[in-house]
This record gives structure tokens, sequence and C-alpha cells, in this order.
């Protein structure tokens, strides 16, 4: 997970990996589990294993790692199909905190995390300097406490990704750096298993950032984050966050109220004042006092500048190295202050492009779903399901057919009309 994740790997909409780590928390909450992926025959992927074969062992890969690993690896197109999707639906700062990276949901399984694994976590919080919180909020947001890890073949997944060529160098190199861990004897090729784009184990991370970053905690002699025990994956987290430089003890950030009239143009992350120079701006806390000082800060408006507002601090460029978004990284920070027992965002969250709020957005689907237009689920997100269902609705009703949600239409809903 290394480059910086949402650089690295884009195109992937919502995954990224972090120094390209892994997966980071989908931009729509999972359905079903996905059907396995099937390999399918392709004699060119054939070809370019057979010429692949001859550049890994040049890289001094032994063959008997080289040979067993590809000739187990098959053409996965669903992987292809993946990488070229382009997102259908974006998410709002509310969308993604509420509903998604610290949800309710998320709140209770970190809660559990924490008491399940406390004894694990604290431990490591004690050798890497990273509190169990923040360790524990980055765990939910990357696999959901373990519960999704992914279960594609690795192996396969980027040979097919290396094979295809769009980013052929980069997925060529997470490839031999998966080799060089079968090779290390860290696991086998069948339980290597992970995302499409090939983030592993609890903390997803890549091939290359596993090979820098990953440790051996539980001391047996393997660094196996895949376990159904999370501790060499949380140690692995915590060590790649301390390398970046986390500073224990000190906020990620904190929400703030803007003065009337503020300057928003001194916004943006390419800008740091003392929190005494913030204040003298007029920035105070959600209590109205001075804002916390922890060293050089900076002022983002995620939201506009009508949204919440936060200052952030050094541990927040931190968070950026696991995965480069802002609303990952707030994710991150303010779902580890609610499980230490701190209140959601305070701010107000602005509508989306039609209007609307997430709460107004669930009630149109579960209205729509009512009145015999289902929309395959009620969480907010106006996705292709939701958006047949309201051009189903808009053409049984006789109206203009544009299959977009709106606040007449919730009317409409709610008069039964």
């Amino acid at each position: 997970m290394l480059l910086s994740r949402r650089s690295c790997l884009l195109g992937l909409a919502a995954l990224s990996l972090p120094g390209c780590m892994g997966g980071g928390v989908p931009m729509s909450a999972p359905a079903a589990r996905p059907a396995p992926m099937r390999p399918e025959a392709n004699p060119e992927f054939d070809r370019w294993k057979a010429a692949f074969r001859g550049r890994a062992t040049g890289a001094g890969i032994p063959t008997s790692v080289v040979g067993p690993a590809l000739d187990g690896a098959g053409f996965l197109p669903d992987v292809i199909e993946r990488d070229r999707r382009q997102a259908e639906f974006t998410r709002t700062l509310e969308d993604y905190i509420n509903a998604i990276a610290v949800s309710d949901e998320r709140i209770a399984g970190g809660r559990a995390a924490l008491s399940r694994h406390g004894s694990t976590l604290r431990a490591i919080e004690d050798r890497y300097g990273v509190e169990a919180e923040v360790i524990a909020a980055v765990w939910g947001l990357e696999s959901r406490y373990g519960a999704e890890r992914g279960d594609v073949p690795v192996i396969s997944a980027l040979a097919t990704l290396a094979f295809d060529g769009r980013r052929g160098a980069f997925f060529e190199s997470q490839l031999l750096a998966a080799l060089r861990i079968l090779q290390r004897g860290d696991t086998s090729a069948a339980n290597m298993r992970g995302s499409w784009a090939g983030a592993m184990g609890h903390t997803q991370f890549i091939p290359t950032t596993y090979q820098d970053y990953a440790v051996d905690f539980t001391g047996n002699g393997r660094r196996d984050i895949w376990a159904g025990d999370p501790a060499d994956a949380l140690a692995s987290a915590a060590n790649y966050l301390a390398r970046m430089g986390w500073q224990r003890g000190q906020p990620w950030g904190v929400e703030v109220r803007l003065p009337q009239g503020f300057d928003t143009g001194l916004a943006g992350r390419g800008s740091t004042r003392s929190a005494g120079d913030w204040a003298g701006l007029g920035l105070r806390d959600m209590d109205g006092g001075n804002p916390p000082a922890h060293g050089p800060a900076s002022l983002i408006l995620p939201d506009s500048a009508r949204g919440p507002a936060f200052l952030v601090y050094r541990n927040f460029s931190v968070i950026l190295r696991y995965n480069n978004s802002e609303f990952y990284a707030i994710g991150v920070g303010h779902l580890a202050d609610r499980l230490r027992g701190g209140g959601p965002i305070r701010g107000s969250f602005q509508p989306d492009r039609f209007g609307l709020r997430l709460a107004e957005r669930q009630e149109l689907q579960e209205r729509l779903t009512r009145a015999g237009f289902d929309t395959q689920g009620v969480d907010g997100v106006i996705g292709p399901n939701s958006q047949e269902a309201i051009r189903a609705y808009q053409r049984a009703r006789g109206i203009t057919v544009t299959g977009s949600p709106s606040s007449d239409l919730l009317d409409r809903l709610r008069r039964g009309a």
C-alpha cells in the first residue's frame, strides 16, 4: 500500500491502495457476497505467463516457486471488468461518514473488536506507538474487522492485470513481490487471497507494501496477515503508520466553527498555521474555545464552506499515506474518536446534487419499495436499482421519466400520489 493509494491504482473508483495499501471502505456498502470469480481459457494469457516465467526467474525467484504459482494462475475476466468500471454514483461526506465509515454498525463492531482483541491491540500500541482505537479504525474500514478480507486468488488477479497491460508495469511489480512472499514462506499461493486488485488480509496490504512493512508480531516465523488471528495484520498496519511518522497522543484533527465572513481561500492542506494563528482568524472549536495547539494545522472543508470544517494535524497526513483520500482519513480519525467515546460530527452536512440528504434518499427508497417499486435496499445510494425503480414509478404515474431523485418526487410519494 504505498504510493498514495488513490493515486497508485486509480481507476479503482473506491478502492485505491495505501502506499497502495489495499481496499479501503467501498463507496457503497456491500450487498450480498459476490459470486466467486471464474477463470476462463485465454491462450494469449498463457503465452504471457510463459514469457513472465523468464522475467521472474531472472529476478532471482526460484523455479520451484514460480512454476507452481503460475501453473495455478488463471485468467479472470471479472478482474478486468472491475478495473475498467467507473463509479456509477458519488457519495457525499454525510453518506460516507454516517452510512459507511462511521455507521452505528461499524462503531459497534469496533467496540466489540476492542473488547475481543484488547490485549493484543494494547500490546501493539505499546510497541509501535499507535493507539489501539486508531488501529481498530483502520481494520474496520479496510475489512470490516476481518469479515471482508477478499476471496480472490491474488496471483491470478495480479497476473491478469499485468497481462492486461493498462497498468502492466505496476501490476507486474506487485506479482513479483507476491512471488517473493511465497518464496519467503509466509503463506501459500492457495491461501494468498484478497481483493480483485491484489490487496490482502485484514488490513489490505498490497504485496510491495507487505514486503516493506509487514511484521511477525506473534513470533511464529511468518508474517501472516491472512490468518483468523489478526495480530500480525494489525501490528503491520501499526508499523506502517509508525514508519510514516505517527505521533502518539496527538489528534488527527478537530472539528471547528468558522466566523462569519471567513476567507475560505485560506483552507486547504497546502496552507498551515499554528492553532494560535487560526484562533486569531476567528476559528473556534465546537464548544467555543480556541483550537488545541498540536503543531502546524491546516483547515479542510470537505463538504463545502457550509458543511463541517476541520483543523487537521500531522497525524491526518499520516493516515493519508495509508489511503490518499480526505474522506478516508476523516473516516479513520472520526471512527477512532467514536471508539474512544467521542460524539458525532456536529456541523451541518450539505445535501447532494439532487438537493437531498441521506435520510431523505433513504425515505424515498423506502416509500418506493412500499409502493411496489423495489429499490433493492434502503441505503441512501441512488444507484442503478434505485434509478430503475424511479423510472418504473414515473412511467406508471405518467410523469416525465428521468430516473433521478428529487424533493418533488419524495413529496409525491409522501402524498401517496
